[in-house]
């Protein structure tokens, strides 16, 4: 049955949890490039209907789909409900996700012919780095490029690396609730004029890349956990020294700092995803991820609350189901 048909669509995407990036320097003629994990919980869930107008429960949402509509369906419209979110502004990839699932939404049910990357070109969203658009494309282990110098928004990061994440490979998460209204405000504020204006000493972006590409990748092929773990957590907490200025340390905040120190004793190394205030760390022993569960849970509810959770990989990316 022809797509121009569908009427009415769920779509799911992944979150995903980032890593670092290899080069804020920019020597070699390129920015940024990401390191980061594709995840199955939380999962974002939006059921997008053709419509003769355009409604949605999430004001980002109509946003993105009103600018997408204009630009290729002029008259067209659509409702837009979200019904399984991704925390908003905790470093787990809300807007990107949301965006280009709302993007691929539309694409489905006015049966458009737009590749995920078309539709990050123009909604705007992962191009400073590629991490959520590969998630919501590929799913697994990504490593993107990173953009050349002067075409930031105007290109797509490639794809210069992707695995499978083991199905044995555990994530404990957790996500504090205190630091959360600070982080937003700064993130609302300061983040478009902070990004491009990082300065990273050029022998630490090589020491990165080298990290990397000798251990980092080599230990994922290989199925290592325990040598892919504590790599990515001293590229993480090295990088973290890059955003002290605007963070006020390695990370965003005490409270995560105090957290990764919990996970690493029960797992095998620990991260903050993007500017937090979500962590993370790994294992592949279930009774380490429960007892790591339940001791930041007492920790987190002595610190102003949040959520702790277990996730695996996800090796996919967006799934859309016909509805109608």
């Amino acid at each position: 049955m022809s797509r121009a048909k569908i009427e009415r669509v769920l779509v799911r995407a992944p979150s995903h949890l980032h890593a670092g990036n290899m080069d804020l320097e920019g020597g070699l003629g390129r920015l940024y490039g990401t390191v980061g994990f594709t995840i199955n919980n939380p999962l974002l869930e939006v059921i997008i209907e053709k419509s003769g107008d355009l409604y949605a429960n999430d004001e980002y949402a109509y946003r993105v789909a009103k600018h997408y509509i204009d630009r290729y369906i002029p008259g067209g419209g659509a409702r837009i409900e979200i019904i399984s979110r991704i925390p908003e502004y905790a470093g787990l990839g809300y807007h990107t996700t949301l965006a280009l699932a709302v993007g691929m939404g539309l694409n489905t049910i006015y049966g458009l012919n737009h590749g995920l990357e078309d539709i990050a070109l123009t909604l705007k969203r992962g191009l400073l780095t590629a991490l959520g658009l590969y998630a919501c494309k590929e799913g697994g282990f990504i490593v993107e490029g990173g953009f050349k110098k002067g075409m930031l928004d105007k290109m797509v990061p490639p794809l210069i690396f992707r695995h499978d994440i083991p199905s044995n490979w555990l994530f404990v998460i957790a996500v504090p609730s205190r630091p959360m209204e600070k982080l937003r405000k700064l993130r609302v504020e300061k983040e478009d004029k902070v990004l491009l204006k990082v300065d990273m000493p050029p022998e630490l972006s090589a020491y990165l890349s080298r990290l990397l590409l000798m251990k980092i990748i080599p230990s994922i092929i290989e199925g290592d956990i325990r040598n892919f773990s504590s790599a990515l957590d001293e590229f993480n907490m090295m990088l973290g020294s890059v955003w002290s200025e605007y963070q006020g340390g390695n990370y965003c905040c005490p409270i995560v700092e105090e957290g990764i120190w919990i996970m690493r004793r029960y797992l095998y190394g620990a991260c903050q995803s993007s500017w937090g205030p979500t962590f993370y760390g790994l294992t592949d022993k279930e009774e380490n991820a429960f007892r790591a569960v339940e001791e930041l849970e007492v920790f987190l509810e002595r610190r102003g609350g949040g959520s702790v959770f277990i996730a695996r990989g996800r090796n996919r990316g967006i799934d859309i189901h016909r509805l109608d």
